[in-house]
């Protein structure tokens, strides 16, 4: 099954890796987060070719998960790419994968540490149930069928 095919599938995840899943669409993300916005920026800080990044910023940006907003330089328009309220909904993912990789990819520590703002404590991803709060793994979940899912599947 090519990546492309995922798009239509009728999974949850399939569709977003469908999305998210090259090699450079989650990096980009990450710097996202971290305040890059301008092309050249993205550019500069990932060594990405100029034709790769504007076809995935193009995608983001079709996809709502970048809004592309016009600035003025010196000369001319240019654009800076901002995540929208859709695009600050993948934060919880890129950090569950920062953790993951922590864990299994950093035998040294971290590369970095991300700390709450206010009381310096450290940003963990926590997978909670909504009306108990308790914390989840996958053996407290099940799966049930959704409305989602239609009955041709």
């Amino acid at each position: 099954m090519a990546k492309d095919d995922l798009k239509d599938e009728q999974c949850s995840i399939a569709r977003p890796v469908a999305l998210l899943g090259d090699r450079w669409t989650l990096i980009l993300l990450r710097q996202a987060f971290t305040g890059v916005r301008r092309f050249d920026q993205f550019q500069t800080t990932m060594g990405l070719s100029r034709a790769v990044l504007a076809q995935r910023l193009a995608q983001l940006v079709d996809a709502g998960i970048f809004e592309r907003t016009a600035y003025k330089d010196e000369r001319r328009t240019r654009y800076e790419y901002r995540l929208t309220d859709k695009g600050m909904d993948l934060y919880p993912i890129l950090m569950a994968l920062r953790t993951w990789g922590d864990k299994y990819l950093a035998p040294d520590g971290p590369f970095l540490l991300y700390r709450h703002r206010d009381c310096g404590g450290h940003a963990e991803v926590l997978h909670a149930c909504d009306r108990c709060g308790s914390e989840l793994t996958a053996r407290d979940v099940v799966v049930e069928l959704g409305p989602g899912l239609t009955a041709s599947s």
